[in-house]
């Protein structure tokens, strides 16, 4: 499994950087990625998913 993180791409939520491998602590890093570019655009990623969770949430409780 590490082997194949170290790979991957990871969007740093500290600093906002992307990185390739298990650079940062695990709490500062979001991921993996398959892709620099999917790393990047993690944040938008995460707020869509937000998104759509509340609105299943929304949908559950009516």
């Amino acid at each position: 499994m590490a082997e194949d993180a170290e790979q991957q791409f990871w969007y740093n939520m500290r600093t906002g950087a992307v990185e390739k491998g298990l650079l940062s602590p695990s709490i500062d890093r979001v991921g993996p990625f398959s892709t620099f570019d999917e790393a990047t655009h993690a944040l938008d990623k995460l707020r869509a998913n937000s998104a759509k969770w509340a609105e299943d949430d929304a949908a559950d409780n009516r």
